[in-house]
C-alpha cells in the first residue's frame, strides 16, 4: 500500500471511528430516556450562522454605549454642568461594572426560571436601557416642564438644574442597565458554543458584535444632521446639538428592540434543573470573596520565583 492510500485509509478510519461514537452516545441516550433518566441529554450543536445571530444584542448595546461615550460629555454642558460634575457622572461606569456584573452574574447561573438562565436578565436590562435613553434624550424638555427656565435654548444662559438632575439619573441608570446585559450576554455565548465550536468561537463572535457595535455608534455620533432628518425633534428647550442627540438615541432604541428581539427568539430556553444549582457558596457577595481567593491563590503560585516583585505589585 502507497503512503498516499496509508493516509487515506487512515482519514476513513477515523472518520467512521467519530461517527460510531456519535451513534454509541445517541443509543446510550436514547436508551436513558426510555428508562426515564432525566439527567441525560442529547442537545444537538447550533450552526455557527444561529450562534452569530444569537450574539447580536450584544452589537446593539454596543452601539448605544458608543452614542453615550461619544455625545453625552458634550450634551451635559449644554445643560449647564460643570466640567469636574460632568467626570463625576463617569464615575458608574466602572462602579457599575465592579458591582453588577458579578451579582448578574451570580444570579444568572444559578437561574431555574422556564426561559432559560440569560434571557430575563437580558430583557429587564434592554428595557431599562430603551427608558434611560429615551430619558437622557428628553432631558431637556422634561426639566423645561419641571420649572426650568422658559428662556429659547438657543438664548438661554441660566442653569437647568432639573434637566440636569433627570440627565445624571438617566446616565447612571444607563451604565448599570448596560452592565446588566452585557454579563449574562457573555456568559450566554459561552453555553452556547460549549459544545460543537467551543467557548472561543462564542467569544470571539461576541467581540465582533462588540466592535461592530462600537463601528456604527461612534459613526452614528459623528452624524450632525439628524435635526434636519427629523426637524420635530426641535423644540424650545431642545436646539440643533440636543435634537441630534434625540435622534441618535431613538435609533439606539430601535436597534436594541430588533437585535434584543433576534438573540431572545435564536437563543434558546435551556433550563437549569434545580439540582445542579450550586448551593455551597455564600450568596452574592461570595463573588467578590472568591475574586479575591483567587488572586490570593495567583500570588501564591508565582512567589516561589520572585516574592518581592510580587508583594511590590
Amino acid at each position: 500500500m502507497t503512503p498516499a492510500a496509508r493516509d487515506l485509509a487512515g482519514i476513513e478510519a477515523a472518520r467512521t471511528s467519530r461517527w460510531e461514537v456519535r451513534r454509541s452516545v445517541e443509543a446510550v441516550v436514547t436508551l436513558a430516556g426510555e428508562k426515564g433518566d432525566s439527567n441525560v441529554s442529547w442537545k444537538p450543536s447550533m450552526s455557527i450562522f444561529r450562534l452569530f445571530l444569537a450574539c447580536m444584542v450584544s452589537g446593539g448595546i454596543q452601539y448605544g454605549w458608543a452614542l453615550q461615550l461619544s455625545l453625552l460629555s458634550p450634551y451635559s454642558q449644554t445643560l449647564r454642568i460643570s466640567h469636574s460634575y460632568v467626570s463625576l457622572t463617569w464615575i458608574c461606569g466602572p462602579m457599575a461594572g465592579f458591582v453588577v456584573q458579578p451579582i448578574v452574574g451570580y444570579y444568572s447561573d444559578r437561574c431555574t426560571a422556564k426561559i432559560g438562565r440569560r434571557r430575563h436578565f437580558i430583557l429587564a436590562g434592554c428595557i431599562i436601557i430603551c427608558l434611560s435613553v429615551m430619558m437622557i434624550g428628553f432631558s431637556a424638555d422634561i426639566g423645561r416642564h419641571l420649572g426650568d427656565t422658559k428662556e429659547h435654548c438657543s438664548t438661554s444662559k441660566g442653569s437647568r438644574w432639573s434637566a440636569a438632575a433627570v440627565y445624571i439619573v438617566g446616565f447612571w441608570f444607563l451604565d448599570f442597565a448596560n452592565n446588566t446585559v452585557q454579563g449574562p450576554a457573555r456568559a450566554m455565548m459561552a453555553d452556547l458554543s460549549a459544545g460543537q465550536h467551543g467557548p472561543n468561537v462564542g467569544q470571539s463572535i461576541f467581540s465582533l458584535w462588540m466592535a461592530l457595535g462600537s463601528v456604527l455608534g461612534y459613526l452614528s455620533g459623528a452624524n450632525a444632521k439628524w435635526h434636519e432628518w427629523l426637524p420635530w425633534l426641535k423644540t424650545a428647550a431642545c436646539c440643533d446639538a440636543c435634537a441630534n442627540l434625540k435622534g441618535a438615541f431613538l435609533t439606539a432604541v430601535i436597534l436594541i428592540i430588533i437585535s434584543m428581539s433576534v438573540t431572545l427568539a435564536l437563543a434558546g430556553k435551556e433550563q437549569l434543573a434545580k439540582d445542579d444549582v450550586d448551593v455551597s457558596s455564600g450568596g452574592a457577595c461570595s463573588a467578590f470573596a472568591d475574586l479575591y481567593s483567587t488572586e490570593l491563590a495567583t500570588q501564591n503560585k508565582t512567589t516561589d520565583v520572585c516574592d518581592p516583585l510580587v508583594l511590590f505589585l
